[in-house]
């Protein structure tokens, strides 16, 4: 009813991986030059889009708070008020026709696909990948005939996937030629320790530099491009974005770099992982400068179903070309293990732990001073807790680690 009534645009973002940080790229932008509203944290499921729709918070496991929302999004929907211009909704699937069923009454005016790797989260529920790839199609399905797909150029599946629809579609990438191509990125440093990333991006005839605050990987080139596109669609010039972003910091828990104990790095993914995910940390990792010890805190990916044993392993051979130490955590991780002594990594240098709070004592004794510290895993891990333990500014954690308020820290 509320969307019927105001009519705002939406741009819809969806894919397996870099939906919040592109959400909140898109969103440092528009909310410069309109009235905007983006879906908070990660909200991004069936309950998560209509309560940014309506503008009301997450009452988790109080029914008398969820009897508040209930009254408020009625007096929302019969009087809107000045209600947002422009909604910037992430949407996400966790399980067959979870997309289906928002797109029924969700039509987007511009739909952002980051991308679709070929073992995406989630996969567990599904048949299979293309099954997963299918679902997140039906927003691009709901699209409204004069809307705009803004997708990655670089994913093979995603440019077959919207070869049959009619809509204009504006690319962007980093390792081929788009209407928004990132190029030379590589990481910033601050007194020799890392601070940010730094890449080029290049629409029509001109190229700009960009950084990327307090957080590092490639993911970020791909995510600002996105933004660019956005931005321009909706008469925001390449200029104000760049302002608008220069300032910007992607959400917690997405490769942040906080001071750790010691004097030594963090490096804090612990939002969520998949195998493309885990895959880019890595890499991230490897390319660091620094005359410490790399360390791979790596735990349990989750939801990937028959492909679980796989894909850590593979991962785990990646490890053993990127970190001097390695340290497991969980049952599924333990294949991660396996992967990294058989590529190679010494099994002196390989830490196994069955939980989180088995390791976080360890790790403190094990670390020293100039160390850089990747700590990655699916979110029911909780691997966030051994960023707490191992930060050097605790009293910080709110404003820096993801899943601090009180809801999840009781779970």
């Amino acid at each position: 009813m509320v969307l019927r009534r105001t009519k705002p645009t939406i741009i819809a973002i969806t894919g397996s991986v870099g939906k919040t940080s592109t959400k909140d790229a898109v969103y440092a932008v528009l909310k410069q030059h309109v009235h905007a509203r983006k879906s908070e944290k990660s909200f991004n499921s069936e309950l998560g889009v209509p309560l940014t729709v309506l503008g009301l918070p997450n009452a988790w496991n109080n029914p008398f708070k969820w009897l508040k929302n209930i009254f408020d999004g009625m007096l929302t929907a019969l009087n809107p008020g000045n209600y947002p211009a422009v909604l910037v909704l992430e949407m996400g699937v966790d399980r067959p026709g979870d997309m289906a069923a928002m797109c029924k009454w969700v039509k987007p005016d511009f739909v952002v696909l980051t991308r679709l790797p070929d073992v995406p989260v989630h996969v567990e529920y599904f048949s299979s990948p293309a099954a997963v790839v299918t679902e997140k199609m039906e927003l691009v399905e709901a699209l409204k005939p004069n809307g705009t797909i803004i997708y990655n150029h670089d994913d093979e599946q995603i440019r077959n996937a919207i070869a049959a629809f009619m809509q204009t579609a504006i690319g962007f990438s980093r390792y081929s030629l788009s209407q928004y191509t990132a190029s030379a990125d590589q990481v910033m440093y601050a007194d020799g320790v890392p601070a940010g990333l730094e890449f080029k991006l290049t629409h029509l005839n001109a190229t700009s530099v960009m950084n990327v605050l307090g957080s590092l990987g490639v993911q970020h080139a791909y995510n600002y491009a996105a933004a660019a596109a956005v931005a321009n669609q909706l008469g925001i010039s390449m200029g104000d974005t760049l302002e608008a972003l220069r300032t910007h910091i992607p959400p917690p828990g997405r490769m942040r770099i906080i001071p750790g104990l010691k004097d030594t790095t963090l490096i804090d993914d612990t939002y969520n992982s998949s195998p493309i995910a885990a895959e880019r940390a890595l890499l991230s990792l490897a390319e660091l400068r620094g005359s410490g010890r790399k360390i791979a805190v790596l735990g349990d990916m989750l939801e990937l179903g028959q492909y679980s044993t796989r894909e850590h392993e593979k991962i785990g051979a990646l490890a053993a070309r990127s970190c001097d130490i390695l340290v497991t955590i969980g049952v599924r991780a333990r294949k991660i293990a396996t992967g990294a002594l058989e590529a190679g990594l010494d099994e002196a240098n390989i830490l196994q732990y069955e939980r989180v709070s088995h390791a976080q004592g360890e790790l403190q004794t094990l670390i020293q001073a100039g160390d850089t510290i990747l700590i990655k895993a699916s979110q029911s891990m909780r691997a966030e807790r051994i960023v707490y333990e191992l930060m050097a500014n605790p009293d910080m954690a709110t404003e820096l680690l993801v899943r601090q308020d009180t809801a999840w820290q009781q779970r």
